[in-house]
């Protein structure tokens, strides 16, 4: 198989996965929003099933629930009859997936479940099998041909199971309101986490805090601005309120139009208006600051109150770039 003919399988898996997908908008019905209103005023969990390739794909709905404020929990088909059944309870709704809906393992499970009085959602392949008549509700996941070139093994049906999960995730989101600041709560942790609940005051404060009076001669000036390492300095009046900042390649700048330094100030040298940001901002949001007007330093404060200076080393250090 030469490489051509390996991107050409790989371009028809694609094709046909992405077909699949985009005829699952035919397939949905009322039962969909059934299903979605029926988990949002579920007072349970979402306790989802199924076998083989399903069981793997409800493992990963479970995560994507739980993550964005559905709380579910995952119940092998097989193993829910040799005792974790007890994982259901009186207020838990319980769906199962499966391709066939036929499995001898769903078979067993279904009656079970309707004996408990749980309602039960099925999200199936198979209009017609033993499943989708016993559920209370169905969702379509049928889909014309798998991309295994000998149409077993299964990939466009766990593909359509996946979308039809995130879409009923997605749905009970927006129901909620759920937002990023909820959805920090639940991911504190990582690259993702930083992101959503890192804040500025979480950084600046580890650095020094350099400044000069307006008055402030040349060597003041670059004394203040090598000491910490920031690479610039603000300049403040007698309140500490921002009247602008140094940066080396203001220092640069200056030396290169100036042919004396003789009664050289900071106030003749800053750039007024620096940029600023709140310390409660999030860092990613310092983060777009910093790139949209390509500097490498924010200058913090409250109003027009001097706190400190948060650089872009601050926001790789703690892997945000």
């Amino acid at each position: 198989m030469n490489e051509q003919a390996i991107l050409d399988a790989a371009k028809r898996t694609i094709v046909l996965e992405a077909g699949a997908i985009d005829r699952l908008r035919e397939l949905l019905t009322a039962d969909f929003a059934k299903a979605v209103e029926l988990l949002f005023d579920c007072k349970g969990r979402l306790v989802i099933s199924g076998v083989g390739k399903s069981a793997i794909i409800a493992q990963k709905m479970v995560a994507t629930f739980n993550s964005t404020g559905t709380p579910a929990v995952y119940m092998h088909a097989a193993d829910a009859i040799h005792g974790d059944l007890g994982m259901i309870q009186s207020s838990d709704v319980v769906m199962v997936i499966s391709k066939s809906g036929n499995s001898p393992e769903i078979k067993a499970l279904v009656p079970l479940v309707k004996s408990f009085g749980n309602p039960l959602i099925a999200l199936v392949g198979n209009l017609q099998s033993y499943l989708a008549q016993q559920s209370d509700l169905v969702l379509d996941a049928t889909v014309s041909a798998e991309a295994c070139p000998n149409n077993l093994a299964p990939t466009t049906s766990t593909t359509a199971q996946l979308v039809l999960g995130d879409a009923l995730a997605v749905c009970l989101m927006e129901l909620r309101g759920f937002s990023g600041e909820d959805f920090a709560r639940f991911h504190p942790g990582g690259q993702l986490g930083k992101k959503l609940y890192l804040k500025v005051s979480d950084l600046y404060t580890q650095n020094e805090r350099p400044k000069v009076s307006p008055q402030a001669n040349l060597r003041e000036t670059i004394v203040s601005i090598s000491g910490s390492r920031l690479g610039m300095t603000v300049v403040i009046d007698e309140n500490d309120h921002i009247l602008g900042v140094i940066t080396d390649g203001d220092l640069r700048r200056m030396l290169e139009k100036s042919e004396s330094l003789d009664g050289i100030q900071a106030k003749d040298i800053m750039t007024l208006a620096p940029k600023t940001i709140e310390p409660g901002a999030l860092a990613t949001e310092a983060l777009n600051v910093l790139r949209i007007f390509d500097i490498t330093q924010l200058v913090v404060a409250s109003g027009q109150q001097y706190l400190g200076v948060l650089h872009l080393h601050d926001l790789v250090r703690e892997g945000l770039l």
